[in-house]
């Protein structure tokens, strides 16, 4: 049994760790600056928006349903599902939180058992023999606790730099699941304009290849010259050559699409993609003829809600906490280690009064001289934050031109697909006419080959912009952070 005296120290100095455990946790001030969000000169609003533009919106996490593409939203959620990249990013998450955890982990006691049973015999014919017996068993159950005191807010610093990088994580977890939704709707938008142009081609083919037939006819009965028969064949044989550049891209954007959805390597080969046939997207395709835009008067602060805008964020308030864990180290570290148990030399006295042990140490360490390494550490994680700081402020600048791009592409795509659809209507009428001057021998072959190659020209120039728009369309979501502006009547 201990005596009072023996008692008495021990609750003392339990008592005087356990007070300064409390205070160190209740009122220890963390050295380091705290974080205070960067004061930007941002616009009060978006600038307003041509008169008579009308506004289109969506829902926010399913933006791409604008679009009103059964196929297409089937895609997507394919893709947000298996592909590889959105599972690299959530796998980086799930590490986050796991070296969250180990952060805080040391702001809190380490406590730990250990058991061990020795058996020893010593030399009885040594000249240093001591008295007793020379075989000794030593059994040892013990529970061990340890503790550094984060008097200085030095570990508090630490989770608070962890829990940022976690949601910096979820942040870009967020930007890559906008961005692949965004990618699949591009490409599935480019496979649709290389059907279109696909189709475009063979009936270009089959417009060439029915004049090349009449030709044919008319120079064997002699009523033209072989020379204006051979100006119809260079002609077809032109039209020819464009089909297998189209026919070629098309496999390939196929193949890209099935790699964005994570599927099987196998699935890669057989490039099977099922989508909306171009002429019934064109029909249905009521909604992005609208032209998107961003309502005047909408605060500008709601950039800030964009995934990597709040990643770079994030990553700014990580290197801000990990300058006081630098400057943590001019502090002295005070660690508490403590033993209770029991030992003896049977296991059945194990457990019983006189076999108890302990001990109690307290260490206090001050760092005296470092060759400059602490200061050298506290001067990095500073410019390491200096450089997060202009990482943020570049994202946001970034995060302004790309809406104001993505709207104005938006718009001059529209203006382009109206006007080639203009010029593709009226160069059919051309087209027309000039076949009928041609018959009655009021213009030239080359008069019809001219209006011809204008037509074609034009048709795959109205797929293109209407590529474009649709584009253009998806490329102002994924600026807004997969956010769509409010609607206004």
């Amino acid at each position: 049994m201990l005596n009072s005296s023996t008692r008495s120290r021990i609750a003392v100095a339990i008592a005087v760790a356990t007070g300064v455990a409390i205070a160190s946790t209740v009122s220890g001030c963390a050295v380091g600056p705290d974080y205070k969000q960067p004061q930007l000169e941002l616009p009060q609003a978006w600038p307003a928006v041509p008169a008579g533009a009308a506004i289109a919106a969506a829902n926010n996490a399913r933006w791409w349903t604008i679009y009103g593409d059964g196929k297409l939203n089937a895609l997507i959620d394919e893709a947000l599902s298996n592909n590889t990249d959105i599972a690299i990013a959530a796998a980086r998450l799930v590490e986050a939180e796991a070296q969250l955890g180990t952060a805080r982990s040391d702001q809190f006691p380490s406590v730990y058992a250990t058991g061990e049973r020795n058996r020893n015999r010593a030399s009885g014919a040594s000249s240093f023999r001591q008295p007793g017996p020379l075989e000794t068993t030593t059994n040892r159950a013990t529970l061990n606790i340890s503790y550094e005191i984060d008097f200085w807010g030095k570990y508090r610093r630490v989770t608070e730099a962890a829990r940022a990088d976690l949601l910096a994580t979820a942040a870009a977890r967020d930007t890559v699941r906008i961005g692949i939704a965004s990618q699949v709707a591009t490409s599935y938008f480019n496979l649709l304009a290389l059907d279109q142009r696909l189709d475009a081609t063979r009936l270009a083919l089959v417009r060439s290849g029915e004049s090349l037939r009449l030709q044919k006819l008319r120079a064997d009965a002699g009523v033209v010259s072989n020379f204006e028969y051979q100006q119809r064949v260079a002609e077809h044989e032109a039209n020819l050559a464009q089909l297998p550049p189209v026919e070629r891209d098309r496999a390939a954007t196929e193949r890209a699409l099935v790699v964005l959805l994570g599927r099987s390597p196998r699935a890669v080969v057989d490039a099977q993609i099922s989508r909306t046939s171009a002429n019934a997207m064109a029909a249905g395709d009521t909604n992005t003829r609208v032209a998107l835009t961003v309502p005047a008067g909408l605060p500008s602060e709601l950039m800030l809600r964009r995934p990597d805008v709040r990643e770079a964020e994030q990553k700014l308030i990580a290197s801000n906490a990990r300058i006081g864990v630098a400057r943590a180290a001019y502090f002295p570290s005070i660690s508490l280690t403590g033993l209770l148990g029991s030992e003896s030399a049977s296991l059945t006295d194990l457990f019983t009064g006189p076999a108890r042990i302990w001990r109690f140490a307290g260490n206090l360490a001050q760092p005296i001289w470092s060759a400059g390494s602490v200061r050298s550490q506290v001067a990095a994680a500073e410019a390491r934050n200096t450089q997060s700081l202009a990482q943020y402020r570049n994202t946001i600048a970034n995060a302004f031109r790309e809406v104001q791009d993505a709207v104005s592409a938006q718009a001059k795509a529209r203006e382009v697909f109206d006007a080639e659809s203009r010029r593709v209507t009226a160069l059919n009428q051309a087209y027309s006419l000039a076949k009928l001057r041609f018959e009655n021998g009021v213009a030239s072959q080359l008069d019809v080959i001219d209006v011809e190659r204008g037509l074609i020209s034009a048709e795959l120039n109205r797929i293109e912009a209407e590529r474009g728009f649709r584009v253009a369309v998806a490329d102002l979501f994924r600026a807004m952070g997969g956010a769509a502006p409010a609607a206004k009547s």
